[in-house]
């Protein structure tokens, strides 16, 4: 018998409309011979179910179930695909835990921990090769931050919503004149605020995830912008940058990146696919952390999804491994 999957998305916040596309590819993929796919489309105060014809049926969140007709519809897991809050922040996964659910993707503090970018580097901060940004989290915007920015950091800066994905609210800085504003601009977006230093290198994202009981790390993909930084529009608007996958990396670095990678999946107790962004410095070549993504995008052109391909591995089956890694014993909640 196949097993019922909920595909959950939408979202609560300016990500959803990526998640919507990212679920979209990922219910037309996946393989329709093992499963049955209800799209759950979740926001505030809404969670329901859309038929295909345009119905639209609430979902009971006693025990996460729908009902079609006179049938009651229980799921066997989730596929999460609900980018930002409260797909990827831990609130779900909390639910689910406690409703007994699996899932595809991290588990309940790992994901509220990873949300979090300046607890995040301090957790990975002890692995060897690994490099972070001298930086500063702020939890208010007091006008002393300024002097405490220039005493402690050296420009140019990025300004950066510390919750919260797809660059939304980032800003570079390189005048100090430019600060208040940066600041301004990220915490319209969180009551926290990461404040870190330039780091001069090439930028690259790599995908890892757990199948069949290992860590499989994919091949990385190196992210030439036109723009200054990688921000939002250079991420979604067509023509803005260049993704190369494989990246350019010499043997050493693909080696050194494959020995690193598997160690923050690890330390972060990381479950499903999962996204490390990270920069080869120009001078040094060393490997600096920049931030992981515990529910990246599965668009058709999504890196995730450029990453499994360029491995020589199917999309489709790639989500198999994702949905049955959920139901191994090492995966239960």
């Amino acid at each position: 018998m196949k097993r019922k999957i909920a595909l959950v998305t939408g979202g609560y916040t300016g990500e959803s409309v990526i998640s919507l596309k990212s679920a979209a590819v990922v219910e037309k993929t996946i393989d329709r011979d093992l499963y049955d796919v209800y799209k759950i489309l979740i926001y505030p105060g809404d969670w329901h179910f859309l038929s295909d014809s345009g119905e639209k049926t609430s979902v009971d969140l006693n025990d996460f179930s729908i009902r079609i007709g006179d049938d009651k519809i229980t799921f066997d897991g989730v596929f999460n695909i609900l980018h930002g809050s409260p797909g990827e922040d831990g609130k779900l996964a909390g639910y689910f835990e406690m409703i007994g659910i699996p899932y595809t993707t991290c588990d309940q503090l790992s994901s509220a921990i990873t949300m979090n970018k300046g607890y995040t580097k301090a957790i990975v901060d002890d692995i060897e090769e690994l490099h972070i940004a001298k930086s500063i989290q702020l939890f208010e915007n007091s006008t002393n931050n300024l002097k405490r920015l220039e005493d402690e950091l050296t420009l140019p800066l990025f300004i950066k919503p510390n919750n919260g994905g797809s660059s939304i609210g980032m800003s570079k800085v390189k005048t100090l004149k430019e600060l208040p504003e940066a600041l301004e601009k990220a915490f319209a977006e969180d009551r926290q605020v990461l404040v870190e230093e330039f780091v001069s290198g090439r930028e690259f994202s790599i995908g890892c995830y757990k199948g069949k009981g290992e860590i499989n790390v994919l091949p990385a993909t190196e992210i030439v912008s036109s723009k200054e930084f990688f921000d939002f529009e250079s991420k979604y608007v067509p023509g803005l940058t260049e993704e190369i996958t494989p990246g350019r990396q010499n043997e050493e670095e693909v080696a050194r990146v494959n020995r690193i990678i598997p160690k923050i999946y690890e330390k972060l107790n990381c479950k499903g696919a999962i996204r490390v962004d990270y920069f080869l410095q120009n001078e040094t070549g060393e490997f600096y952390f920049i931030e992981v993504n515990t529910v990246p995008g599965q668009t058709e052109t999504s890196l995730i999804s450029q990453q499994v391909r360029a491995m020589g591995m199917n999309v489709r089956d790639f989500y198999t491994e994702l949905i049955e890694a959920m139901f191994a014993k090492d995966h239960s909640i």
